[in-house]
């Protein structure tokens, strides 16, 4: 919930279905909720995991929070591309900003299909014109595939 509310997000999930284990946090439907047992390695929808004291979301939470109120900036096709390689997002790949957006807030950043592509922080007014840094990538899709490499 306090990495949603960074995010300017707004979602309820129920604590009874909301399951930690090993500082992973999965949620669970009733059914699925009645048959799980304590040794359990992964169930349900996996949302994320704490380490050191900091959350790190997973796609999965990033993509239920894109579909609900929330900062969001969607970009054009070359700075989607450039986002997922870990790049940052530059002023002139920004097609539209929905929600708060100062300087030093969490984003999501989505594509032009509305797909959820990661998420960053805003380091200069996206109204503003220029070729500077806007948002720095903090986590994207990508990650996963560029440590397998």
């Amino acid at each position: 919930m306090d990495f949603a509310l960074q995010l300017g997000a707004k979602i309820a999930l129920n604590a009874e279905f909301t399951v930690k284990k090993d500082g992973r946090y999965f949620l669970l439907n009733a059914n699925l909720h009645r048959l799980i047992r304590k040794d359990f390695y992964y169930a349900g929808t996996y949302l994320g995991k704490v380490k050191d004291g900091r959350f790190f979301p997973s796609f999965n939470l990033l993509a239920m929070l894109a579909k609900g109120e929330a900062n969001k900036i969607v970009v054009g096709k070359k700075a989607a591309w450039l986002f997922i390689c870990g790049r940052d997002i530059f002023r002139k790949g920004v097609l539209s900003v929905h929600g708060s957006q100062r300087k030093g807030d969490h984003t999501l950043v989505l594509n032009e299909f509305g797909e959820c592509l990661g998420f960053g922080k805003i380091t200069h007014s996206l109204e503003a014109e220029g070729t500077q840094v806007v948002v720095k990538n903090i986590s994207d899709v990508g990650d996963f595939l560029r440590r397998e490499g």
